[in-house]
């Protein structure tokens, strides 16, 4: 990348920004408070939803804009205001519930939903069905029937299978989807996320430059796994982490060093010291 300092700094959270026990080493956060007191934005790109935020904040003493679910939600940790939100319609979530029962025998659903604010008590925010298994810690969990689940609009659908890889799922449901929502995964555990047709990373930071009315032509931009791809391709400079997915580290621009090894810092070193 030129030597001329990126318009916006975006970057993944888990596996990237944070490291393996969820902290901010201190170089990373000097680094990030440069770019932040130089004037020059910087933003969180992540697969995580609203209520998952505020963890990253404190470690970071900053509250940041964020791409949340995967590019489907726009969300101001400083005043905890959801901006905007790409939804499935119930209609679009059950026949893809329809798809994954016949290409996925077993599979449970959970869905993932969005109100004002990311602790908006008036709206369940993380809804599974009971045949759902979970891939982490969902302390907030509501359980509900299957139909329950599919029955209101939802920024991301989760299928889960356990004992299949991420890779696998993705494989069989991308050809029966046709291209009409988008399909990813951020971990390789056996689950996969589905989000409205062109709901990324990418298109989400891209709208969030278009918000904050910054060039979108010199993003740089952090990530580690599939659904960091679409943003990694989409700015100026993507740089993956050493212990990216190989899929990731094949669409950078650069391979920093790991997350547990200031890999974000040591890049944006190179302009803010």
């Amino acid at each position: 990348m030129s030597p001329q300092r990126p318009s916006l700094v975006a970057t993944d959270v888990d596996g990237t920004l944070i490291n393996d026990v969820e902290k901010v080493s201190d170089r990373t956060r000097d680094a990030i408070h440069a770019v932040v007191d130089s004037g020059t934005p910087f933003v969180l790109a992540t697969g995580r939803p609203p209520r998952w935020i505020a963890p990253v904040v404190e470690e970071l003493r900053y509250a940041p804009l964020a791409v949340c679910a995967n590019g489907a939600v726009l969300y101001d940790s400083a005043t905890d205001r959801v901006l905007s939100a790409a939804v499935l319609d119930p209609d679009e979530l059950s026949w893809i519930s329809e798809v994954a029962g016949a290409v996925l025998p077993g599979c449970g659903l959970a869905a993932e939903r969005v109100g004002e604010s990311a602790h908006d008590a008036a709206t369940p925010q993380f809804v599974s069905a009971p045949g759902y298994q979970h891939a982490w810690l969902n302390p907030d969990n509501t359980e509900l029937s299957e139909h329950e689940v599919i029955a209101e609009p939802a920024v991301k659908l989760l299928i889960r299978l356990a004992g299949a890889t991420s890779r696998e799922m993705a494989e069989a449901m991308i050809p029966q989807l046709h291209g009409l929502v988008d399909v990813t995964y951020s971990t390789t555990n056996g689950l996969i996320e589905i989000s409205a047709a062109g709901v990324t990373k990418a298109s989400g930071l891209r709208e969030l430059a278009r918000h904050l009315d910054v060039s979108s032509e010199r993003i740089v931009a952090f990530g580690d796994m599939p659904n960091d791809i679409p943003m990694l391709s989409f700015a100026r400079h993507g740089v993956a982490m050493e212990n990216a997915h190989p899929d990731a580290k094949s669409a950078a621009d650069e391979v920093t060093a790991t997350n547990v090894e200031d890999g974000v810092a040591r890049v944006l070193e190179r302009w803010w010291q």
